[in-house]
């Protein structure tokens, strides 16, 4: 059996003068695809809403309302404003994996440059809301706690969040296009193991590969594309969640609290 496996092919390279080349990739050609689709998508889904809401309305309604409802369980009500980021997320990983079933296109999400960016994304966001509700300094100094000699470590463990969500969810939609592969090529020498005595053009007909890998792909196209989505769209909360606590009943954060406490003590003693 002679396999090979391969990353991303060059579909073509648009050079821009004699400054760069623009590579255009399986990836960045699925990614562009799963991308117009969610524009198109949104654009007539969202056209014509009715007040009282019939048909389809109804069936987007309903998932908007479940997006809403999971991100303020694990958010809380006031980190609401990042449902539609959490959306765009889950939607562009689900659908990423997906496209990988027309048989025409590689899925974007098995090209670790693309989780990878969405990891980078999140934690981007991590970092500036850590940095709004504390403070530049505050959250420099967080680094060193508890003790100045965990530093590195600390520092390591930051790095490691969008590492981690990158590679675990390229491993897994990686992982099954391998698999499915490997069951294709199997079912193929099989076929031809059982039926290879049948006369002419129909002994090379791999009939084993016809119905029996729609099961294993149900497994690892769908099910697993979703479930690898859904992962990584509540890790994304959880970090973001952290990163945002309850602000106080003036709307401040912790840091600004803290800044108002001190110029009214200072402003106290001044008139004192």
């Amino acid at each position: 059996m002679n396999l090979s496996i391969n990353g991303p092919k060059i579909l073509w390279k648009i050079p821009v003068g004699d400054l760069f080349t623009i590579t255009i990739t399986e990836t960045v050609l699925a990614s562009c695809i799963v991308t117009w689709g969610l524009i198109l998508a949104c654009y007539f889904l969202g056209k014509n809403l009715k007040k009282r809401p019939d048909g389809k309305q109804v069936i987007v309604e309903k998932l908007v309302t479940m997006l809403y409802n999971m991100v303020e369980d694990t958010m809380g009500k006031h980190n609401m404003h990042f449902a539609p980021y959490i959306g765009a997320l889950f939607l562009s990983s689900m659908f990423g994996s997906l496209i990988s079933t027309l048989g025409f296109f590689r899925s974007s999400t098995a090209d670790l440059s693309t989780t990878a960016t969405w990891a980078i994304m999140t934690i981007v966001v991590v970092w500036a809301s850590n940095i709004r509700e504390n403070g530049l300094l505050s959250w420099l100094k967080s680094f060193t706690e508890p003790i100045f000699i965990m530093t590195p470590m600390n520092i390591i463990s930051e790095f490691a969040t969008p590492v981690s969500m990158a590679f675990r969810h390229f491993g897994n939609v990686l992982g099954g296009s391998v698999l499915m592969t490997l069951i294709y090529s199997a079912l193929a020498i099989l076929s031809s193991l059982v039926f290879g005595w049948l006369p002419g053009f129909l002994g090379e007909i791999p009939f084993l590969q016809v119905g029996i890998p729609a099961a294993f792909s149900l497994y690892f196209d769908f099910f697993s594309g979703a479930i690898q989505a859904l992962v990584f769209c509540m890790l994304s909360m959880v970090y973001i969640g952290l990163a945002n606590p309850p602000r106080d009943e003036l709307g401040r954060t912790s840091y600004q609290a803290q800044k108002a406490a001190k110029k009214a003590a200072k402003e106290a003693s001044n008139a004192s």
